[in-house]
C-alpha cells in the first residue's frame, strides 16, 4: 500500500520531546518554541514570527489584528481550505470569492480588482501548492484601495516569489505545520508579522489578551488582561518536534524535490499526448514541492483514475470542494458563479508525496497512471 501521506521522523524528534519534559516546561514558549522563533525569523527574514497552535489560529490572529468588523468584506479564492474563510467569518466579515487562474490555480488579480468595494478591508492570497500568487499585482491593488494583505502561506513554507519568501511579502503571513505539510509538528502553525505596528498587539492576543510576554521580559511588574485574545501558544513538546524538522529543512526539501521531479519526468509524455496537464511553475517562482497534482481532462476521468489507483493500493485524492458551493456559504451569503474554479477543482488529482516515500514507489505510481491511460489507446 502506498498511502497519500505519512508523517515522518527525520531527525531528533523523540530526543527533543524527552528533553522538553526534562526541562520542566512543556507549555508554550519554552526552549524549543524560542529556537523555532529565532530560526524562522533568521531564515525567512521576517521581523517577528510567533508559533501558533495551527495555521487556522494564525489566520484567526490575523483577523483580530486587522480588527475585522461585521460587514467588512475580505477578498479570497473559493478554492482553499475552510480555515482561510472561517478566520474572517468568525469576526462577522463577508467573504468575497474570486476566480483562480488556470495556469497555477492561484487567485486571479484581474478578478480581485473588479471585486474591490468601499466595504473591502483585506485581500487574502492563498499560495496554492507552494507556488506564489502574483504578489506584485495584488500589492498594487491593495495599496490603491488601502487594503491589508494577509498571505495564507500554509502550503508555502520555504517557497519564494521573485526572491522573497512566501509569507513575508504582505502585511501578515500565516504558515501551517500540520502533518501534511513539508515541515510538521503534527498540528501547528506560525504568524509572520511583517508590519511592525502589529508586533506588540500580536503578543497580547496570543497570550489570551494579557501582557504576560512583557511581564516575562521584565517590562512590567505584573501582567493583566489588556485586550481580546485566546490561547494560541502550542506546547513546547510540539515545538520540539518542529525544531527537529527545521534542523533537517534542507534534506527534507531535497527529497521532496526528487519526488516532484520524478513525477514531472514520468508523466511528461502523458501531457504531450493530451491526457493530463502538469503543474506550471513560472521562472520567477521557487516552488517548495509541497504537493504534486495534475489536471485530468474531465471530472469523470479524474474520479475513475482515483478508483483505478486505489484498486492497486495507491491512494490519491482530489482536493478542496470550492467554498462558494458549500451549504453554509450559500445559506448565509447566497450563490456565486465561478465557472473556472468549478471546472479546475473537478479535474484536479493529488498524488502521494511525503519525505519517507521511496522513489521506487513513485515509479510504481507513475506506471499505474500510464497503465490507466494506456488502456485508452
Amino acid at each position: 500500500m502506498i498511502p497519500f501521506n505519512k508523517p515522518s521522523i527525520v531527525g531528533k524528534e523523540l530526543e527533543y520531546i524527552q528533553d522538553a519534559f526534562g526541562n520542566g516546561k512543556t507549555c508554550g514558549d519554552g526552549k524549543y518554541s524560542k529556537l523555532c522563533h529565532q530560526f524562522l525569523q533568521e531564515k525567512f527574514g521576517a521581523p517577528k514570527v510567533l508559533l501558533t497552535t495551527s495555521g487556522t489560529h494564525a489566520l484567526e490572529m490575523a483577523a483580530l489584528l486587522l480588527d475585522i468588523q461585521p460587514g467588512d468584506e475580505v477578498i479570497m479564492p473559493s478554492y482553499t481550505f475552510v480555515s482561510t474563510v472561517n478566520a474572517f467569518v468568525l469576526r462577522g466579515a463577508k467573504p468575497v470569492f474570486c476566480e483562480i487562474r488556470e495556469d497555477d490555480l492561484n487567485m486571479d488579480p484581474d478578478h480581485v480588482e473588479s471585486l474591490v468595494s468601499p466595504k473591502s478591508r483585506a485581500i487574502v492570497p492563498v499560495h496554492y501548492a507552494g507556488i506564489g500568487c502574483e504578489m506584485e499585482r495584488i500589492l498594487e491593488i491593495a495599496k490603491k484601495s488601502n487594503l491589508f494583505v494577509v498571505e495564507d502561506a500554509a502550503q508555502g513554507v520555504n517557497a519564494k516569489y521573485r526572491g522573497s519568501f512566501l509569507g513575508t511579502i504582505g502585511h501578515i503571513g500565516c504558515f501551517s505545520f500540520h502533518e501534511t505539510k513539508n515541515f510538521s509538528m503534527g498540528e501547528g502553525g506560525a504568524i509572520l508579522l511583517n508590519d511592525e505596528s502589529f508586533r506588540e498587539r500580536a503578543e497580547i492576543i496570543r497570550e489570551k489578551g494579557t501582557n504576560r510576554s512583557k511581564f516575562f521580559r521584565g517590562l512590567v511588574d505584573k501582567y493583566t488582561w489588556v485586550d481580546v485574545g485566546s490561547s494560541f501558544l502550542p506546547s513546547d513538546i510540539l515545538a520540539a518536534v518542529l525544531w527537529a524538522q527545521l534542523e533537517k529543512m534542507d534534506s527534507i526539501q531535497k527529497k521532496r524535490e526528487q519526488i516532484f521531479d520524478k513525477y514531472m519526468d514520468g508523466l511528461g509524455e502523458l501531457e504531450k499526448q493530451g491526457f493530463v496537464r502538469l503543474p506550471k511553475i513560472p521562472s520567477h517562482i521557487s516552488c517548495n514541492s509541497h504537493m504534486f497534482y495534475f489536471l485530468a481532462r474531465t471530472g469523470k476521468e479524474r474520479n475513475e483514475l482515483i478508483e483505478f489507483l486505489r484498486d492497486r493500493k495507491v491512494y490519491s485524492v482530489f482536493h478542496y470542494i470550492p467554498l462558494h458551493e458549500s451549504p453554509f456559504f450559500q445559506e448565509k451569503f447566497g450563490k456565486v458563479s465561478l465557472p473556472k474554479t468549478e471546472n479546475l477543482s473537478r479535474r484536479l488529482l493529488r498524488l502521494p508525496l511525503y519525505y519517507s516515500l521511496d522513489l521506487k514507489d513513485v515509479e510504481m505510481v507513475i506506471q499505474c497512471i500510464r497503465e490507466y491511460f494506456g488502456s485508452m489507446n
